[in-house]
């Protein structure tokens, strides 16, 4: 018992530091859980993704906005262990209007698995840690977010700062944030710079929020021109392509006019695959040529010459079906060499977001899980509740203590006073019993060696201080105590009604001795049947509570019952852990209890009938009423049984 009591006190030791520790740093009041979820139940990647840069979007549906900065330099984001922090930029931040995007580098987003990070907030002292140029690994040589105002040309997120040599036509709100417009002027223009130059045959990557507002003719998204070499991707009646040198990718399905859809291009050296909403729609098996001019979005390139197209065969990846992954030759070849009509291409009317360019051919899964992720329904990122650091340092369980309510707090301090008044029972009882078996196995060896003499043990001195805790020798003392006044009284031999009162009183001191065993072995009774009854009392009075207080704020917001029944289970779980220590606590007294009550037992007979054979009449064991009744129906046997005999003989 006193092993399982410890072992008890333990786990709560070791456990409540293991809470404490589960916040990330003191300094920050509030944390928010954010899942990155790729099972079937989420975003259904069977793929690893990788390093990925999310698209963590706030609004006032899963996010109030309270206790940040208002410029939003508190925020940080936590790996699932509490300790790995995450690089992150802020693209924008209002809490007064309830919306902020951030982008978070995910150092790897496992396929079919759902991911934990934390972002922490509050705390007014925290200096600004956002850095766009950190969160991108070193292969994107270009990140447009068109955040920048109105009129002044896009600056690039990445440490590479190839800021674009023109300004857009407007910005106007896109998918993620602000987003450039194009009205068939000219184009932007980015730089010729060396990290955005292509060697022949190399790896390339284009992605981008595409929205056509007038898909007619011919229309470039961007283009690429280096003397003869020429790299445009583009749409065709609202299909799009991408062509290399005048060869171009067969046709597909024509993008929804006036509709964001995310477009993107992979080169690996040896062939293009053209993805839209993250699936590959088609291939062309073409190299990209060298290129190391600037490039245009949202039209062609200034002063171009348009050169001869030449055919090459191609072939078509079925949208329908498609998953992250496919390859090149999961569509039907072409039957015929596709080429690219001769003709100027018209500028691009309709708008263009998030923008970016790789020096790498990107996975699959990621293309897909960029077109899942920055979506306005992300199905790769998922909201839970707030937290509030508790004053004691808890952690999550600080703020479930936090929501609970007075009437529930009542019912659970009267549970704790349960439960540390069945441990102090449990441990008291404990240590009685222990000290009572202990003594009653020392008074055992003393009594097996006093012979023939009863007394003898008695006559010892230390025999009081010895067994002060046996209660074989609290019956001992009885017994050799009535013997002694039976001696006194001039007894030379008892007789059998004298041994039976000996007896008697014995049996008297054994009750004692049970019920001082027993004795408040009724309260763990209490605890083990009332516990769960009060918890459940507080838990029903909690959740009437967060109940009524949803109807009166007549929301039925998940975030905000969630904490209120969770802090009312609380109560039940109390009085859970007040009964299952008790019970078995108590059974595992009942039980030694029960061992020293039989050992009693034992004793006294066996006292009783060295009484009977050393002091009883005749020196014989002295018969009580019910033996003399067996011996009488054993002679009679005897007489009934002689008297049949000597029928028989006659």
């Amino acid at each position: 018992m006193k092993r399982l009591l410890l072992l008890m006190l333990a786990m709560m030791v070791g456990w409540l530091p293991a809470v404490a520790q589960a916040w990330w740093q003191p300094d920050w009041q509030y944390r928010k859980q954010i899942s990155v979820d790729t099972t079937p139940e989420g975003a259904a990647i069977s793929e690893n993704v990788g390093r990925t840069p999310l698209l963590v979007r706030l609004h006032t549906g899963n996010f109030s906005f309270d206790g940040t900065n208002e410029n939003g330099s508190d925020l940080r984001f936590v790996s699932g262990d509490d300790q790995t922090v995450l690089n992150h930029q802020i693209e924008s931040f209002d809490p007064l209007m309830g919306m902020a995007l951030i982008w978070v580098d995910i150092p790897e987003v496992m396929a079919s698995q759902k991911q934990d990070i934390w972002m922490y907030y509050g705390n007014e002292k925290a200096p600004v840690a956002s850095n766009g140029q950190i969160i991108f690994d070193p292969n994107y040589t270009l990140v447009y977010h068109f955040d920048g105002a109105a009129g002044a040309p896009s600056r690039d997120s990445t440490a590479y700062t190839n800021h674009a040599q023109t300004a857009p036509a407007g910005v106007i709100d896109g998918v993620s944030g602000r987003a450039a417009q194009f009205v068939g002027t000219a184009p932007l223009m980015l730089p010729a710079s060396p990290s955005l130059a292509v060697p022949a045959a190399g790896a390339f990557s284009f992605s981008a929020w595409v929205r056509a507002d007038q898909p007619q003719g011919q229309q470039l998204v961007y283009a690429r021109r280096d003397g003869a070499n020429s790299f445009l991707i583009g749409l065709d009646q609202g299909v799009p392509f991408v062509e290399i040198n005048g060869q171009r990718s067969p046709a597909g399905a024509p993008l929804s006019p006036s509709t964001w859809q995310h477009l993107a291009v992979t080169a690996d050296g040896s062939q293009v695959i053209l993805y839209v909403q993250g699936r590959a729609t088609a291939s062309l098996n073409a190299s990209l040529p060298p290129l190391n001019t600037v490039a245009a979005l949202g039209g062609d390139v200034p002063g171009t010459l348009l050169a001869a197209p030449a055919p090459v065969a191609a072939e078509v990846v079925g949208a329908e079906g498609a998953t992250p992954g496919a390859t090149a030759s999961a569509g039907a070849e072409a039957t015929a060499p596709v080429t690219a009509p001769v003709a100027n291409y018209a500028p691009f009317v309709g708008a263009i977001d998030e923008l970016r360019l790789s020096k790498v051919a990107r996975p699959a899964a990621l293309i897909y899980a960029d077109a899942l992720a920055q979506g306005a329904e992300s199905r790769l990122i998922a909201y839970g509740a707030d937290e509030e650091q508790s004053g004691f340092g808890f952690g999550a369980l600080g703020f479930l203590l936090k929501a609970v309510p007075m009437d529930a707090w009542i019912v659970i301090a009267v549970l704790v006073f349960m439960m540390f008044q069945s441990w102090v029972i449990m441990y008291r009882k404990s240590r009685q019993v222990g000290l009572v078996q202990e003594a009653n196995r020392q008074f055992r060896a003393a009594f097996g060696e006093s012979g023939g003499k009863l007394d003898a043990v008695q006559t010892d001195a230390k025999a009081e201080q010895n067994f002060a805790h046996s209660s074989l020798w609290r019956l001992y003392r009885m017994g050799v105590k009535e013997l002694h006044n039976r001696q006194a009284q001039g007894m030379k031999a008892l007789s059998p009604n004298t041994i039976e009162a000996i007896r008697a009183s014995m049996d008297g001191v054994r009750t004692q001795e049970n019920q001082a065993l027993g004795a408040r072995l009724g309260i763990l009774s209490n605890a083990i049947a009332g516990g769960p009854y009060i918890g459940l009392l507080g838990t029903v009075l909690g959740i009437m509570v967060v109940f009524l207080g949803t109807a009166m704020a007549g929301d039925v917001n998940i975030n905000a019952i969630a904490p209120g029944m969770a802090a009312a289970l609380l109560a039940t779980a109390m009085g859970l852990f007040v009964a299952i220590p008790a019970l078995f606590g108590y059974n595992r007294l009942i039980g030694r209890n029960k061992d020293v009550s039989a050992d009693m037992r034992v004793f006294v007979d066996e006292f009783v009938t060295r009484l009977a054979e050393i002091h009883g009449q005749n020196s014989a064991p002295g018969k009580t009423k019910h033996d003399k009744h067996e011996a009488a129906l054993a002679q009679g046997a005897d007489l009934d049984l002689a008297h049949a005999q000597a029928a028989g003989s006659a």
